[in-house]
């Protein structure tokens, strides 16, 4: 047993080195970009989705994922090990030092990062159901036919143990990119949502981290007072803004648990992980 009290300048001293984010935005509206407004030289893109093809200047270094299996295997030392896993388990003490042990340079260089940049969450949930459907439980113990059931269930498993492994990265911040998609309902309402193949995985996923925000266009507004305003206009915005409150009046994702983000900000990740962890004055 490891247990002890933290005091407040410890707490703070973590707090500044760490956040989660989890940022969404429409295909196409330039999430991956982001990438350029963070420090090269302290951050790592896991690309699932084969798509910096926008970021070619970018002098940061990235890791090609294309399997879930191998996810697993990067989020571990990334995370560290869990002293709460059984041995047999993923992120387990055994886990992390046999991948430690098995690729030592990839080891030394993710611990010289301090900002995980993954792209796409919304692939990586492609990627777990893909590998979900190969296990025992995607089978009928019955029949032995596909069972849809099984192959969702264990994918929301999987991958929210993956991002709450991630969440606890000691000394990190881990920013999950995702695509958002725009859904009409039954009253003809807007409605935008998290692209992610299975729905638990989507609902907990913004009680997992720290900040949600939207990528999204926007037109400045004049109103009658003769003051401008911004106003989402995904169809004819030229103007890029991130989303950052959820008492936002477009009905986008959005979550601020810092409480220093305003309601929308410039699209500068760097810019905002500075205000996020400003030290408080007192």
């Amino acid at each position: 047993m490891n247990l002890r009290i933290r005091s407040a300048d410890d707490r703070l001293q973590e707090a500044q080195g760490k956040t989660t984010i989890a940022l969404f935005g429409v295909s196409g509206a330039g999430k991956t970009s982001l990438l350029k407004t963070l420090p090269p030289a302290e951050t790592i893109c896991l690309d699932l989705e084969a798509g910096l093809k926008s970021v070619q200047d970018w002098r940061g270094d990235s890791l090609p994922i294309r399997r879930f299996d191998d996810a697993v295997d990067i989020a571990c030392p990334i995370g560290g090990a869990n002293p709460a896993a059984q041995p047999e388990e993923h992120f387990s003490e055994a886990h992390y030092a046999h991948l430690r042990g098995l690729y030592p340079d990839l080891a030394v260089q993710l611990d010289s990062k301090r900002i995980v940049f993954v792209d796409s969450i919304t692939d990586l949930t492609r990627q777990a159901m893909a590998w979900a459907k190969t296990r025992p439980e995607a089978l009928s113990e019955r029949t032995g036919k596909p069972d849809t059931r099984g192959a969702f269930g264990l994918l929301a498993r999987e991958v929210i143990g993956l991002l709450k492994h991630l969440q606890h990265a000691p000394g990190r911040t881990v920013i999950f990119v995702g695509i958002l998609e725009r859904l009409t309902d039954d009253m003809n309402r807007t409605v935008w949502q998290p692209q992610m193949e299975g729905g638990k995985a989507a609902r907990e996923l913004p009680g997992i981290v720290d900040q949600v925000m939207t990528l999204g266009l926007f037109a400045q507004e004049s109103g009658p007072d003769g003051a401008t305003a911004w106003h989402h206009d995904p169809d004819k915005g030229s103007t890029r803004r991130l989303v950052c409150r959820s008492a936002n009046p477009w009905g986008l994702p959005a979550k601020d648990r810092s409480g220093r983000l305003d309601v929308t900000e410039p699209p500068d990740l760097g810019a905002l992980l500075s205000k996020i962890n400003q030290t408080p004055k007192g």
